[in-house]
């Protein structure tokens, strides 16, 4: 059932939870726990609906995470930074996705909000976001989205568009149980690796 703030109830936490991956299951000691901030001025403002984040959600949903948080606010680097920081460092979350503020103008502020509070840069997680896009969609390559881990968290920013949001989550599901195991320390070396 969901709850109000779109949270996955009935999660078990504290059991092991099975998740899908590309080649074998993975096994998180709780459901994996998704934080959603959304970046929008116009959204903030009540302009836009917050589609993007939405989708996320949906996302989260299929795959059976518990949405543990999830926030709107305008793009602000002080905002966001409070808020990647307190999520992170109050353990919150396993994985905080965030949507919007990727972008080249002047009020795109969420790869330098992000940088500031990461304690150790993901670039591969960020690289593969664009190049998987770009073939089809050009533009994908100038989004400044960054990824990386504050505590034991990890931290992914996804373009604000819907369809850049579809583009990411689909790169996501075939990496991000792996990534969250070795984070939280779950899974630190390479014994559980199949040859394809």
């Amino acid at each position: 059932m969901i709850t109000e703030l779109g949270a996955l109830e009935g999660c078990h936490i504290g059991s092991v939870t099975p998740c899908i991956g590309l080649r074998e299951a993975y096994l998180l000691p709780m459901a994996l726990r998704l934080a959603i901030l959304t970046i929008s001025d116009a959204c903030s403002r009540g302009e836009r609906a917050d589609s993007s984040g939405d989708l996320i959600a949906a996302w989260a949903r299929e795959r059976q995470y518990a949405i543990a948080e999830r926030a709107l606010i305008p793009d602000d680097t002080v905002r966001i930074t409070a808020m990647l920081a307190e999520w992170s460092d109050t353990d919150r979350a396993d994985l905080i996705l965030t949507t919007g503020g990727t972008g080249l103008t002047e009020r795109d502020v969420t790869p330098e909000a992000t940088r500031a509070v990461l304690e150790k840069e993901a670039p591969g997680i960020s690289e593969a976001l664009r190049m998987t896009s770009f073939p089809r969609f050009p533009r994908a390559a100038l989004s400044r989205g960054t990824a990386g881990v504050r505590g034991k968290t990890l931290i992914v920013n996804l373009p604000g568009s819907p369809g850049g949001v579809r583009d990411g989550l689909a790169v996501l599901s075939n990496l991000v149980e792996h990534a969250v195991e070795l984070v939280r320390g779950f899974r630190t070396g390479h014994d559980a690796e199949k040859p394809s």
